[in-house]
């Protein structure tokens, strides 16, 4: 009598399977997810499983390159920095604010992620840079501004309002530089 109980409460190895094939039908379409849709030639909906699959294993090598490159400018970097030399810091800092102001524009297909960097003397308007968005066919989703001692640093995350027009980032960018500078 209790095998019988305890069988009917376990499921059955098709069951089993079902719901097995679903939970990976759901992490596929999660990693599926994650890959910015410019890495797609065709809809996503319209590429086999498989393909998106092997789309993802590209994508993930890509960012592993992008990412073994970074670190090795950091490390050469780091490398031509003097360890204890103050002179050296010194001269960096002001080579940095010399540098200021800073834009700088980043494509992620339907997105626009902008980060302008100024010192406290140059002063501008973040609705100004706003404005430049929206105008150029953006629609700005999140802007923000933090300010570290003598430097300002703006970021700002826009879509793109009609995804087959898109943005022209190059026009974006030379506005931002006019506004800026």
């Amino acid at each position: 009598m209790k095998k019988r109980s305890d069988q009917s409460s376990k499921p059955d190895r098709k069951t089993i399977e079902k719901n097995r094939r679903d939970h990976m039908k759901s992490l596929c379409f999660k990693l599926s997810s994650l890959i910015p849709s410019h890495h797609f030639k065709a809809s996503k909906d319209m590429i086999s499983q498989q393909d998106q699959l092997d789309l993802a294993s590209c994508y993930i090598k890509q960012l592993r390159e992008r990412v073994d490159k970074l670190k090795g400018m950091k490390e050469r970097a780091m490398k031509s920095i003097k360890p204890n030399s103050i002179n050296n810091i010194m001269d960096e800092k002001n080579d940095f604010c010399s540098n200021l102001p800073v834009v700088e524009l980043r494509d992620l297909g339907s997105s626009i992620e902008v980060i302008l960097i100024s010192g406290l003397q140059r002063s501008f308007m973040l609705y100004e840079v706003i404005s430049i968005l929206e105008e150029e066919g953006a629609e700005v989703v999140s802007a923000s501004f933090s300010t570290v001692g003598d430097k300002v640093f703006h970021s700002v995350h826009a879509q793109v309002k009609i995804s087959r027009l898109g943005v022209e980032t190059s026009r974006v960018c030379q506005r931002l530089h006019d506004l800026v500078f």
